[in-house]
């Protein structure tokens, strides 16, 4: 039975079952894309609820595996040379994952490269842009008379569906045929944006027909389906 004991954040959510992944995290568009693929993998894990309202994310104990205090993490007893690994970063996560079970990847050099291009495509665009919009346009942001800000974040948005759209013509998912962490990490935030932040209207998101069209599949998937629900409410 792995001993999990020497890692301090055990010491505020104790691991029931140290022999399994542990995921720390909360059902936001970054929590999801780790919780979604250990779904898909079918990879066993035990998940820790990271409650923002009580600052858990600013505890000594979670700031010992995330100093960046974000969600989501994890702590893995069964990484690299049988050794623990505590990781952050979902985009870290989601490519240890891909690698650790040999799935959601493709196995040929060129379209693996490819792959993480467009991880990274979400990761530095449209995550802070789609969130940055959703501040502006749903939370303090919307009481600004200086609505400059939120339009430029709608402008690269919108700028950023269209390259998304773009690339899914003609492709059953962004990497073709073959469904990957690019997926599970673009299209929770594509849903949160029309969904959560209820920006659809103000990006014309109706405009971005192959978006609409992968985001209806990719949420039909069981996997996403649960996935989206974890960690469950208290």
């Amino acid at each position: 039975m792995p001993d999990l004991s020497a890692f301090a954040i055990t010491k505020k959510w104790p691991a029931r079952h140290p022999e399994r992944l542990q995921l720390y995290s909360l059902p936001t568009p970054n929590g999801v894309k780790v919780s979604i693929a250990l779904e898909e993998t079918g990879l066993p894990y035990e998940v820790h609820r990271v409650a923002f309202d009580t600052n858990d994310q600013l505890s000594p104990e979670f700031l010992s595996l995330n100093p960046n205090n974000k969600i989501p993490a994890i702590l893995d007893p069964n990484g690299p040379n049988g050794q623990p690994l505590a990781l952050f970063e979902s985009g870290a996560i989601l490519v240890y994952l891909a690698a650790k079970t040999g799935q959601l990847m493709p196995t040929d050099d060129a379209a693996r490269y490819e792959t993480l291009q467009w991880l990274m495509f979400q990761m530095g665009g449209i995550g802070p842009m789609f969130g940055q919009l959703g501040f502006f346009h749903k939370f303090a942001g919307k009481d600004y008379e200086d609505k400059r800000p939120r339009d430029r974040y709608v402008a690269e948005s919108r700028r950023l569906l269209q390259v998304l759209d773009g690339r899914l013509a003609s492709r059953q998912w962004i990497m073709g045929d073959e469904y990957s962490i690019a997926d599970i990490a673009v299209f929770p935030w594509v849903r949160n944006l029309a969904g959560f932040y209820g920006a659809g209207e103000i990006v014309g998101f109706d405009d971005f027909r192959e978006v609409r069209r992968v985001l209806d599949a990719f949420v039909a998937r069981p996997a996403v389906q649960r996935g989206l629900a974890i960690p469950p409410a208290p």
